[in-house]
């Protein structure tokens, strides 16, 4: 089974002038935005399931989508789709949105990006979100790392930060995205300690030495044989086959140099992972 766990949606009118333009700066080479269903549901065509989910970047990255996108999709095609709710904890309404969403839309867990809404892990606002998850025994993806947008702020990125909400909060499922990058040793740590905080490696492997410090580092704090990374893509800023591909060559880049390889038991597990395995009690009674 390949579970994609980090796929944006949207529609071309969610994005802005500012988003198009900073978007130019998230990868090396061209970047595609078509992110509708459509697009996602053929993009998805090799993977067995996608957790997909809007965003509501606008302030920092020039895009605002919302749970209704998602939510259509789902209904559309459930045997592929997963959704998560966006949440944003600086808009009064949050909590009624995240509501509605869970409970009316049926979305099964929430991104968040404290990067891109200017709100740290440890503000107050984030409270009642986290402990409405552990109430509905929800996860929280989490956009951890750097990123394009210039009007973001990077240091609410640090996974570090994860550490004291999961001490806080025990039974909240949460999952660090893109491995926290540059910071990738703070999210190994925190994965490593906290039994209820995991990561995934989407959108890395385009920079090659860094992905291959990353899982030689998680093999050597041995979170990579503890099912504790997912694989994905952060579609559309990357595509399945080059994030498979990409993966499987981790090894490329240190050539014959002597240093120590990757293993490939860490390269297929990492593939093969299964978050939906760990973060629902009981899978099945989620329609999954």
């Amino acid at each position: 089974m390949i579970v994609d766990c980090h796929v944006n949606i949207w529609e071309d009118r969610h994005c802005t002038e500012m988003f198009r333009e900073q978007t130019r700066f998230a990868r090396p080479g061209s970047v595609g935005i078509k992110a509708d269903a459509e697009t996602l549901h053929r993009a998805m065509a090799k993977v067995d399931k996608a957790i997909i989910f809007s965003l509501r970047y606008r302030d920092a990255a020039g895009i605002d989508g919302d749970d209704e996108v998602t939510a259509a999709a789902v209904a559309k095609h459930p045997d592929k789709f997963v959704g998560f709710a966006c949440i944003d904890p600086r808009m009064p309404d949050c909590m009624d949105l995240l509501v509605h969403a869970i409970e009316d839309l049926g979305l099964k867990g929430v991104k968040f990006g404290p990067i891109y809404n200017g709100v740290s892990l440890n503000d107050p606002r984030m409270e009642p979100i986290y402990r409405y998850l552990v109430k509905h025994d929800l996860p929280l993806t989490m956009h951890m790392g750097t990123t394009f947008a210039a009007n973001s702020v990077a240091e609410y990125g640090r996974a570090i930060y994860v550490d004291d909400v999961a001490r806080r909060h025990p039974d909240l499922k949460m999952v660090m995205a893109h491995m926290g990058h540059p910071w990738f040793e703070e999210c190994i740590i925190v994965a490593r300690k906290q039994p209820n905080v995991y990561c995934e490696v989407s959108a890395l492997f385009y920079r090659p030495w860094q992905f291959w410090n990353i899982l030689k580092t998680a093999e050597e704090y041995t979170i990579a044989h503890r099912d504790k990374i997912f694989w994905g893509t952060d579609f559309p800023f990357s595509e399945v086959e080059e994030s498979i591909q990409g993966l499987r060559d981790v090894n490329r880049v240190i050539g014959h140099s002597g240093l120590p390889p990757v293993s490939n038991e860490t390269i297929e597990r990492i593939l093969h992972s299964n978050p939906f395995a760990h973060w629902w009690h009981d899978p099945k009674s989620k329609g999954l």
